[in-house]
């Protein structure tokens, strides 16, 4: 499903330039649940950055469904995060003088799905996470656990094949990282997803 080949990524820190990737090759097949586990600025973000199509590699060759990326357009990336990706970060993106449902809907707005798709595809990934019944309630009253369950749903409303995740456990304690994990772990047993997840530690998830 995807391939990296000696993936090299750069960027310039004034005239000296970081060497943020240098030389990955990775493989990862359908339906696979990865952690991945670095200390902070291995480059583990630009790692998930890179195969989620937000950012660019300097060298080497991302290889998507047999094709090769390297002369994507960008009508091409659009087109691949639009169809495949589904991102779950750190930062929630929250609109918390909207509803729960509203705030899972605003991952199709901009992508021509109608209202009433809109609402169907955000309820029914609500439930996929357990988090329906607080559909109606305010973003902004929600508890540190069911807004990363509401980031898990508005992924999932979009119809990813590939779920990416970054450092997304941060704050919870340990027995709300058990929960967390093993919501992830019936996602995709359900969904069929190759979920891809980054840590500074991984030990819940082991």
């Amino acid at each position: 499903m995807l391939k990296l080949i000696d993936i090299k990524k750069d960027y310039l820190a004034g005239d000296n330039a970081v060497h943020a990737l240098k030389g990955v090759s990775l493989e990862f097949r359908e339906n696979e649940f990865v952690a991945v586990e670095g200390v902070s600025g291995c480059g583990k973000s630009s790692l998930l950055n890179i195969i989620g199509g937000l950012d660019q590699y300097t060298s080497g060759d991302l290889i998507i469904n047999g094709k090769s990326t390297k002369h994507f357009t960008d009508g091409d990336w659009d087109a691949y995060r639009n169809r495949s990706i589904g991102f779950v970060f750190q930062s929630y993106n929250l609109i918390p003088h909207q509803s729960v449902l509203s705030n899972v809907e605003l991952a199709l707005t901009l992508s021509g799905v109608s209202p009433a798709e809109r609402k169907r595809r955000a309820t029914e990934a609500l439930e996929k996470v357990g988090l329906s019944y607080r559909a109606d309630v305010l973003g902004g009253e929600l508890t540190l656990p069911e807004l990363k369950r509401m980031e898990v749903a508005r992924a999932l409303a979009t119809q990813p094949t590939l779920l990416l995740l970054d450092e997304v456990i941060a704050g919870l304690n340990p027995s709300e990282v058990d929960v967390f994990v093993d919501l992830l772990r019936k996602i995709h047993e359900s969904e069929k997803l190759t979920i891809i997840i980054i840590e500074h530690v991984m030990r819940a998830l082991m």
